[in-house]
């Protein structure tokens, strides 16, 4: 076999379909546009949910109920067992610890520890949340599990 053997599947290329190209093409004359109005123009795109000037019905209904999402918390989750491979046993982790070893990244609100897999070495945690079982099984291996301490926000 050869490079100029080589060929793409059978069926896996398409022509490309050439508009305005005789009546007999099937696509000539309008190319496909229909005759005159807004969308047979050049340029013509609208977005999505436009009825051609009439109020749309997203804005005709009303905007009720309750969303949660600017109260929603954003949390960092980690397994135990990533926590058992990275870090060496007695070590300190809290979120800048994390950040060191390029574990975390981005924007978080906390760091929440949950109880995938095993661990054996003693670490000290400084996080957010931790679930029962993350709980158990790093405080079984000796480690503690704090919170940090965060500036409050005293309004009024």
């Amino acid at each position: 076999m050869r490079l100029n053997d080589l060929s793409p599947n059978k069926g896996s290329k398409h022509r490309r379909k050439r508009l305005g190209c005789g009546e007999s093409s099937g696509k000539g004359k309008t190319s496909g546009k229909g005759h005159k109005g807004q969308k047979s123009r050049s340029g013509a795109s609208l977005r999505p949910g436009f009825e051609g000037g009439q109020m749309p019905l997203y804005r005709r209904l009303p905007r009720r109920g309750f969303n949660n999402v600017n109260f929603h918390k954003n949390y960092a989750v980690f397994n135990v067992e990533t926590l058992e491979a990275r870090f060496d046993a007695e070590a300190t982790v809290d979120e800048q610890s994390l950040r060191d070893c390029g574990l975390m990244k981005g924007r978080y609100d906390g760091v929440k520890i949950l109880g995938g897999g095993e661990v054996s070495k003693k670490l000290n945690l400084v996080v957010d949340k931790a679930s029962a079982t993350a709980r158990e099984k790093i405080e079984k291996a000796g480690g503690t599990i704090k919170e940090p301490t965060r500036p409050v926000d005293d309004e009024g």
